[in-house]
Formats: structure tokens, C-alpha cells, sequence
């Protein structure tokens, strides 16, 4: 590939629940996509009620020395046992 993506046909026809609320999904392929008149509301009164806290963990797999030892122990070639 030089660098250059086709772009991909979607096979799902775009949808609002708002204003087609008896879609079977089962029957077709649905990209929900709500429009202006049926978007759901971004700010409640619950949003003030939870908060989230972002937790940045670090691993001492970063290089991922431990996975490639696996995975060459898994994926070695088979001897013939005498």
C-alpha cells in the first residue's frame, strides 16, 4: 500500500430512534444517528452527582520483552521426540 486508504462503503442505513421508534434491528443494519430534533441532552441534573478521575498506571511491559518470550516459546518449531 503507498500510503493512500480506500474508503470503505458502509452497509448500514443511518437511523434516529427518535424518529423511527419501531425499526427491528434484527431485520437490517442500523448506524444510530440521532438528529437535531431528537438529540439526547449532554447536561442533566444527575452529571453533577458523579464524578470520574482519570488513573495513569504504568506496566513493565512497555517494550514487551515478556509477550515476545511467549509468544516465541509458543510458537516455536516442532522438534521430533526420539
Amino acid at each position: 500500500m503507498g500510503g493512500d486508504f480506500l474508503e470503505t462503503l458502509s452497509v448500514a442505513r443511518l437511523y434516529c430512534p427518535g424518529c423511527e421508534p419501531n425499526v427491528d434491528p434484527v431485520k437490517e443494519i442500523l448506524d444510530v444517528r440521532w438528529c437535531t430534533a431528537h438529540r439526547p441532552k449532554a447536561d442533566g441534573v444527575d452529571d453533577a452527582k458523579i464524578s470520574a478521575y482519570a488513573y495513569l498506571g504504568g506496566s513493565v511491559e512497555a517494550g514487551g520483552a515478556p509477550n515476545r518470550a511467549v509468544c516465541n516459546f509458543l510458537h516455536r518449531p516442532k522438534t521430533r521426540r526420539r
